[in-house]
């Protein structure tokens, strides 16, 4: 049986923006936490959709024809195939729910990209074939 996860709790362990740490899996979905502040990259997921909830602050997700804003408890999911861009003023803690398969910065090559085994850090989720 898997142990109880808090989100607070692993929240507070990250100590990088924009660095998604994966913390949890549902079927062939990881949940994954991270805190960010300024803004990522444009970029779009061709086959996965991404959820965003927030968990402490204020996130923009900036789209090509308006932003929609995300207070703590909001969630939002970004569709797949769909160009946006995460932005926060202020550090804002989220928690991520992907596909195993979804890239950070999707098709973009982006300064703060992480590979799925750096937001594994050490844990022992099975990592998908690609």
């Amino acid at each position: 049986m898997n142990p109880a996860v808090n989100f607070l709790g692993e929240l507070e362990q990250v100590t990088e923006h924009w660095s998604p740490q994966i913390v949890g899996r549902v079927n062939d979905q990881y949940v994954k936490v991270a805190k960010i502040k300024g803004e990522f990259v444009w970029h779009k997921h061709e086959n996965e959709d991404e959820l965003f909830y927030v968990v402490k602050g204020r996130l923009v997700m900036r789209y090509e024809n308006g932003d929609i804003i995300l207070n703590e408890g909001d969630f939002h999911v970004v569709p797949k195939g769909v160009m946006h861009n995460p932005q926060a003023d202020e550090e804002c803690w989220i928690v991520l729910v992907e596909t195993v398969t979804t890239t950070h910065a999707g098709d973009t090559e982006a300064e703060h990209s992480k590979t799925i085994e750096e937001q594994l850090a050490g844990r022992s989720f099975e990592i998908p074939a690609r």
